[in-house]
């Protein structure tokens, strides 16, 4: 089994060869930092609209080394902190206009990976998540009558048969889907999207870590980038940028990967059209079926890192895989004698309210986009074009949506952030075994960490 070595994407495919480091000082039209699926869709972007445009990326390892390269591999339409807090603030028609443009997204990433010929393995088979107890029953279908009031969800509660017939998870009570999702092999995206960029002629250097996002400029351990505009696409990794460390809490989420499985076991088991699969659980868990036919499935390990501490290479405790294992063998319990090989943990980042947002200071050129909370592999790319849209000022639909130009406090001083996410998460854990054990209603415990948490 290899442990860490980046993610499984990665070793499938092979890191990518190594890019030049930045040569100095350089000045551009607009200079971003963070080579992931942020930083990537906004130069895109940018360079489709406007091909004269001077467009340099910076990244302090390699192309999709953070979580562009070691998510789930979820291409899924969801808010990320959910479409009720910007009704509150913007109204219900602007809440239903954000998810329209979130299923329109899935569309459009899947349009570009095929004019630009990116293989991804990607597979629209829409979102499945399930309930397997009698208090996660009872949520789910609270959740899909509230769902099923808003426009563009297209959700449909699925029944235990039915749900079993899609995917056979066991003690399947009940279940949710929606066609808004698409399965994907996350580093394949981040490489071809890398590629398509340089076509365009965007200039990409690894390599070269930025210690400071400064007005119209970047400052790098090998010089600096002037531009106009500069964006901040560093996700997980901004609590290392000098005056950022409590913007956004870098959140560890570890996955396991099985060896290919065998055609008895995928015939069992009945998933086969591409679904990416979660559940109703506090502590969620979310997988797929991979284009090489294993199972690869997630969950938070250890959490979160005192002092905002990112990861480095994905090295992840046995105690997370034994957990992961157990969740996998339990939903599937044909799986039990399945290999793992390969485990791996990334960082995302986690704003105050859970809420993703994009921006643009016009007076010191900084943009940015983050705080996906797990929905990255969608966000970003609407997060691009919003991006791209605002540098050129361009007033379009997207510009328009209620996550532009969020703002949201920091996060506590250590050690209450430290004390407070693990309480939070010691709490879930709880609540889902009680639940687990046959409580039949939601546990009081997960509702008081969902206080703690700002959700």
């Amino acid at each position: 089994m290899i442990n860490g070595n980046v993610s499984h994407w990665w070793e499938q495919i092979g890191t990518p060869t190594p890019r030049p480091e930045l040569p100095g000082n350089l000045t551009a039209d607009v200079a971003i930092v963070g080579a992931g699926y942020t930083g990537l869709w906004t130069a895109y972007y940018l360079k489709q609209a406007r091909p004269e445009l001077k467009v340099v990326v910076v990244e302090q390892r390699h192309v999709g080394y953070g979580a562009s390269g070691r998510n789930g591999g979820w291409l899924t339409s969801a808010i990320t902190g959910g479409r009720e807090q910007y009704e509150k603030t913007h109204g219900r028609d602007a809440a239903e206009r954000f998810q329209r443009a979130m299923n329109e997204t899935v569309d459009e990433v899947i349009r570009v990976t095929e004019v630009e010929g990116i293989d991804a393995d990607i597979k629209k088979g829409g979102e499945f998540n399930v309930a397997y107890t009698v208090a996660q029953e009872k949520r789910i279908r609270e959740f899909a009558a509230a769902e099923q009031q808003w426009k563009y969800t297209d959700l449909q509660l699925l029944e235990a048969p039915e749900a079993q017939a899609k995917i056979n998870v066991a003690n399947t009570r009940a279940a949710v889907w929606h066609p808004h999702s698409a399965r994907i092999q996350p580093a394949k995206l981040a490489k071809g999207l890398a590629e398509a960029c340089e076509r365009l002629g965007v200039e990409i250097y690894e390599n070269t870590r930025v210690v400071e996002v400064a007005p119209h400029k970047l400052v790098t351990t090998h010089g600096t980038v002037s531009a106009q505009y500069v964006v901040r696409a560093t996700e997980g990794f901004t609590a290392n940028l000098k005056g950022l460390h409590r913007l956004w809490l870098p959140m560890n989420s570890s996955l396991i990967a099985t060896e290919p499985l065998s055609a008895d076991v995928w015939d069992e088991l009945n998933w086969s059209k591409g679904e990416v699969l979660g559940d109703w659980a506090h502590v969620y868990m979310y997988a797929q079926r991979t284009g090489d036919d294993r199972i690869a499935i997630g969950g938070r390990g250890v959490p979160y890192k005192y002092g905002s501490k990112t990861d480095t290479d994905g090295q992840t405790s046995e105690r997370t895989v034994e957990t992961l294992s157990e969740i996998m063998h339990r939903f599937f319990p044909s799986t039990k004698g399945a290999a793992i090989d390969h485990v791996w943990s990334g960082v995302l980042g986690v704003p105050r309210d859970w809420a993703a947002t994009v921006g643009l200071d016009e007076q010191t050129g900084i943009a940015w986009g983050g705080g996906y909370v797990g929905t990255g592999v969608t966000s970003t790319n609407l997060a691009g074009r919003t991006i791209a849209d605002l540098i050129l000022g361009n007033r379009s639909e997207l510009t328009t949506l209620p996550w532009v130009n969020h703002r949201v406090r920091k996060w506590e001083l250590e050690p209450l952030r430290w004390i407070a996410t693990k309480g939070m998460y010691a709490a879930y854990g709880v609540a889902d075994k009680s639940e687990l054990n046959g409580r039949p209603t939601t546990s009081p415990i997960a509702k008081i960490a969902n206080v703690i948490s700002g959700r």
